[in-house]
């Protein structure tokens, strides 16, 4: 795997090295930093090199090169992966901090570590929690009886490092949040022209022992339509979870019909069993105890658009541009948006605008070159108008306004974008104990666009 790994500064300067084999030497920085900093193709190049029978894989991070030298057939990837994982893991222990300053002044901290997530050149452990188990600011906390031994190395060679044994809480209960980022282009007659949405599944999980979680989503659930994998439909059961806007407990009683879903690009967390999803789609896991993100997605088909706006901008000679709009809530009345802001760019030459609209507020700002109109709440099914009667100044050199998109911002609580839902969220455990579980939905704005 990896021979030797270098953290080298800008200037080409070694700050931290750790040998593994002994194949590589420390002259291997040297030509790092004469072939790739030195000729400055640390930007412009691939990040994996060749020189003189060595493979160079490099990553930047802040002010460091993360520098990773192999003499074999290595896995770049399997690199990358790792060197990510070290940059995170000197992050927890830093406070945030990766920098060449940090690391000069935890030398011994940083060598620990890297004594610890390596072997021989083949990563070990990467999982934080469980390195600062037993290396806690630069000082081993060793293991004082035999039990203690035994619990440390299940922990970091056992086939779920990502959890360790004996938690215990009081109260078990589980946390989900989907929480989803829409990014659309519309026209000016409202024909949708680019839209997709981002989410990400995040968890807290605060639960006694090794519990298996089981979540089933929509009843219809495509994952790569291109590749022509199928649907499966998991089998509904009691105890379903449901949407809060407030993290309310999840009912067991009716719920709406969830639709289709296409999901694509779809990752999960490495303690999800794949060959379950594969099965039935259902995201069968041990989950890490704590905060993690079990799934990230992206969909870019059957996409519902929170809000639609139809501008109609008429300029009036020189001296006046008159702008209209209708902005429209299309989610149910049951839903809210809040803080809405919508920025309607005004011509350059813009003296003042006279502004007329029902609800919230709107004023030209000219830093910004627009008129910015905010909404605190905005309930589902509601339709606003909104007009701007904008004075310019009259130049000798008239130049045709470029007309840029308005742009949108909000927060809707309650509500996806993707249609994607929680159907039922279990926990199974050995004392069998009752669980409290937990589902928020939010939705927030990413390039919300409407072309004027």
């Amino acid at each position: 795997m990896i021979s030797g790994l270098f953290f080298v500064n800008m200037k080409g300067e070694v700050v931290i090295s750790r040998i593994y084999r002994d194949d590589v030497s420390i002259s291997a920085a040297n030509q790092f930093r004469l072939k790739i900093i030195a000729a400055k193709e640390t930007g412009s190049s691939a990040p994996v090199r060749m020189f003189e029978g060595s493979t160079f894989v490099f990553k930047r991070a802040g002010n460091l090169f993360m520098v990773a030298v192999t003499r074999n057939n290595a896995n770049a990837a399997m690199i990358f992966h790792f060197m990510t994982a070290c940059v995170e893991i000197f992050r927890g222990y830093f406070n945030g901090k990766f920098d060449e300053e940090t690391l000069r002044n935890n030398f011994s901290l940083v060598y620990e570590l890297l004594d610890e997530i390596l072997d021989f050149g083949y990563p070990q452990t990467t999982v934080l929690d469980i390195l600062k188990l037993y290396i806690n600011l630069g000082v081993a906390s060793a293991p004082t009886t035999a039990e203690e031994t035994a619990k440390m190395t299940s922990a970091i060679t056992g086939a779920r490092d990502w959890r360790r044994e004996g938690i215990v809480y009081k109260t078990n209960q589980v946390h989900i949040d989907v929480l989803e980022s829409v990014n659309m282009l519309v026209s000016q007659t409202g024909t949708v022209l680019r839209h997709d949405v981002a989410g990400k599944i995040l968890m807290r999980t605060e639960l006694t022992g090794m519990p298996e979680c089981k979540i089933n989503l929509n009843d219809k659930l495509i994952i790569g339509r291109k590749s022509g994998a199928s649907s499966a439909a998991p089998t509904p059961s009691a105890g379903a979870a449901a949407a809060s806007s407030a993290a309310a407990p999840v009912p067991g009683g009716a719920r709406a019909k969830p639709r289709g879903v296409e999901l694509e690009d779809v990752t999960f967390h490495r303690c999800v069993q794949l060959s379950k999803f594969d099965a039935d789609r259902s995201i069968t896991f041990v989950p890490p105890d704590g905060e993690f993100e079990l799934m990230a997605y992206r969909i870019s088909d059957g996409v519902r658009a929170p809000f639609r706006i139809i501008p109609v901008v008429e300029e009036q000679g020189d001296t006046r541009v008159i702008i209209n709009l209708r902005l429209s809530a299309t989610y149910n009345t049951q839903t809210y948006a809040t803080n809405v802001t919508i920025v309607i760019p005004t011509p350059p030459n813009t003296a003042r605008a006279r502004i007329v609209t029902s609800s919230g507020r709107a004023r030209y700002e000219p830093a910004k070159k627009a008129i910015v109109w905010r909404l605190k709440r905005l309930n589902g099914q509601v339709e606003l108008p909104f007009q701007a009667d904008v004075e310019l100044i009259k130049s000798t050199k008239r130049r045709a306004w470029v007309r840029p998109p308005i742009s949108m911002d909000f927060h809707v609580p309650r509500y996806t974008s993707s249609g994607l839902t929680v159907r039922t969220l279990k926990v199974f455990e050995r004392s069998n104990y009752q669980s409290t579980k937990w589902v928020r939905y939010d939705t927030r704005a990413g390039a919300y666009q409407i072309r004027l």
